[in-house]
């Protein structure tokens, strides 16, 4: 048994079984993970049906199953199960002051299902729950039957939806070309003022002034357009108003509600699969493209989307080149000694660093020095209001790359310590010199290694957070870094994140519990957008790995 034992150990199984189970684990761990927050992110979408609960005491309650837990009965045998409750999402918070309530299971006693039961999703106050009472407009007209209501609502939505399009167009396009044409219009002003100021009292009238009467008179049409967007955009909210319905909660209240702060109504008791299905694929897509509402907990992630690929692509651009020269300098021309390993070692350390004090380091030395001296020089009419001396795209870029550069260093010297030697000396002996060389041998073939940094990079700047704090990530920003405005792209803007997003739904939200789908469901976004930004960088490697077939990563 002992030479079975030594012999078994010796050939190394155990160590293979070992590493094998390790690896099932760790896929296991990851798995079950993401797996975790796909089922708690995208559940949120389902429109799920309505229960009505009476209670013993004769009460009635109404509102969507959200979990069932079981609780030992307090003072009894430590792990005897006695009680059991539900959390319903009962919503109508400006009603009730609250969107969730649990509920013990021994208090219950009959649960039924209603199919006229209505569910209205609201631009404001979250959700409500109730059943159809009439519907009237502004001429006085009323319906109370609720299937003449039923199809007038439904037919109406999509108009009243076309109409907040309309809104939005007017209010960030073209009330928002007009302010953006006023404002640089004033800094204008504000810089011949100065400038007048500082000629005043020679003889001769200064050019400026000529033109600070052209930038007034075209501020004053601008203004007199503004109040004319103005009046439409009133007139547009009026018409959203024409239509109110009143609804009956399931306690006997009646809320009025706006027909058009209406986003989507359904009745899901009365809903088939496919039906739900839809609603399902549109609350998703409504998730993807719009913007949010009620603290973040409501609405869409698209300005937080954007914001994290545009923040990543503008990082890549900037630490790559910084990364690939060092590393080629280090590798190829640097005299090998005591000097350049103090380097690599300070460059490995540097990794080690708490993303927190690159974000100091970024607020300090980007916006406070390079983006205050910019200012002073650049941009003295909008003084004292900054430009690029407070946080924006740019700096959080400059920030997150000077966090990733290590990794890209590290990784480009990989790769280019993996291009063999004689395809070198090869080059040099047909006599290429050794830019040539660099450029049209050793680059190519350590290109593979090269976008193995960047993937590392991309990575790690996806998902950090603190840095971005206090170097440009805000709750919520009205416009986003591109747009049609010249120069078009706009490095200087505040911007959302999704990683940022995730900490401000989950630990500064109000609302707890209606913050937990959204929390689960970004994250797994998050993650989504990462792989694929990953997946793309992969694909690239690859195929530069079968082109440059030498190179070995």
């Amino acid at each position: 048994m002992t030479q079975w034992f030594n012999k078994l150990f010796r050939n190394g199984e155990p160590f293979i079984w070992l590493t094998a189970a390790a690896l099932v684990i760790s896929i296991m761990m990851v798995g079950g993970l993401l797996v975790l927050i796909m089922f708690k992110g995208l559940g949120i979408f389902w429109p799920s049906d309505l229960v009505t609960v009476k209670l013993k005491s004769g009460s009635i309650v109404m509102g969507q199953k959200i979990q069932r837990e079981v609780i030992p009965e307090p003072g009894s045998v430590a792990g005897t199960v006695l009680k059991q409750r539900i959390l319903l999402k009962v919503a109508n918070r400006d009603v009730y002051g609250q969107d969730f309530r649990w509920i013990d299971e021994s208090d219950i006693d009959s649960m039924q299902y209603p199919k006229d039961a209505v569910v209205f999703e609201r631009m404001e106050w979250g959700d409500f729950y109730g059943f159809l009472k009439v519907k009237r407009d502004s001429g006085g007209k009323t319906i109370d039957n609720q299937r003449q209501m039923w199809t007038s609502m439904t037919s109406e939505l999509p108009g009243l939806h076309h109409l907040l399009d309309a809104i939005k167009k007017v209010e960030k396009i073209e009330i928002g070309d007009i302010n953006f044409r006023i404002e640089k219009l004033r800094l204008k002003i504000h810089g011949l003022e100065i400038e007048n100021a500082r000629t005043y009292g020679t003889a001769k009238i200064p050019e400026s002034l000529k033109r600070l009467d052209s930038y007034r008179a075209e501020t004053a049409a601008l203004e007199k357009k503004y109040h004319e967007k103005e009046a439409t955009l009133a007139e547009l909210y009026n018409r959203l108003k024409e239509s109110v319905i009143v609804v009956d909660t399931i306690d006997g209240r009646s809320k009025e509600i706006n027909e058009g702060g209406i986003v989507r109504i359904y009745k899901p008791n009365d809903l088939g699969v496919f039906s739900k299905a839809w609603i399902y694929a549109s609350k998703l897509l409504d998730f993807l493209v719009d913007d949010p509402r009620e603290a973040n907990t409501e609405g869409g992630v698209f300005p937080a989307i954007f914001g994290t690929v545009f923040m990543v692509l503008v990082m890549s651009v900037i630490v790559m080149p910084f990364g690939v020269l060092a590393a080629l300098y280090l590798k190829e021309y640097a005299k090998q000694g005591l000097i350049v390993r103090i380097v690599r070692i300070c460059v490995n350390n540097l990794a080690g660093v708490p993303s927190m004090v690159f974000g100091v380091f970024g607020l300090g030395f980007f916006i406070y020095f390079i983006g205050g001296t910019v200012d002073k020089f650049f941009f003295t009419d909008a003084l004292p209001t900054p430009t690029f001396g407070t946080g924006g795209v740019l700096w959080a870029s400059f920030t997150l790359a000077l966090l990733t550069l290590p990794v890209v260093i590290v990784s480009t010297e990989e790769g280019l310590a993996a291009v063999p030697n004689d395809v070198k000396l090869g080059s040099l002996s047909l006599g290429a010199n050794k830019f040539e060389t660099l450029v049209h041998v050793i680059i190519p073939s350590a290109l593979p290694g090269i976008l193995t940094g960047l993937i590392l990079a991309i990575a790690r700047a996806a998902g950090e957070v603190a840095p971005l704090m206090i170097t440009g990530v805000v709750k919520l920003a009205p416009n986003l870094p591109l747009d049609g405005h010249f120069p078009f792209v706009h490095l200087e803007r505040k911007f959302m994140h999704l990683g940022f997003h995730i900490y401000d739904v989950g630990f500064q939200s109000p609302n707890v519990e209606s913050a937990k789908p959204m929390v689960f469901m970004t994250t797994f976004l998050l993650i989504l957008i990462v792989l694929v930004l990953n997946l793309a960088a992969i694909w690239t490697r690859n195929y530069l790995k079968k082109k440059y077939s030498m190179s070995t990563i």
